[in-house]
C-alpha cells in the first residue's frame, strides 16, 4: 500500500516517487505537497482504494506523511 500511495503522490505532484521514500517526513513542511496537489491526490486515493475522504473533515496534520496516509486509508477501508 505504501508504494501505491507514493506513486499517487508522485502523480499528483509531478515529482518522482523516490521523493516520498521517507515515509515519516512531513509532506507539507518539506514542501512536497501543497493544497492543489492535495485535492488531486485525495481524488486519486478515493479511486484507487475505494474510500471516501470528506474534504470538509480533512485535517492536514492527520495526512501529513506517507505513514499517516496509510493509517487513514486503512481506517476508512474498515468503516
Amino acid at each position: 500500500m505504501k508504494e501505491q500511495i507514493q506513486d499517487l503522490l508522485a502523480q499528483a505532484t509531478g515529482r518522482d516517487a523516490s521523493d516520498f521514500s521517507d515515509t515519516t517526513a512531513d509532506l507539507y513542511a518539506d514542501g512536497l505537497l501543497d493544497s492543489m496537489a492535495t485535492v488531486q491526490f485525495l481524488l486519486s486515493l478515493q479511486d484507487e482504494f475505494d474510500i471516501q475522504v470528506p474534504v470538509s473533515e480533512f485535517d492536514r496534520s492527520a495526512w501529513s506523511s506517507v505513514d499517516k496516509i496509510e493509517d487513514r486509508v486503512k481506517e476508512l477501508q474498515n468503516d
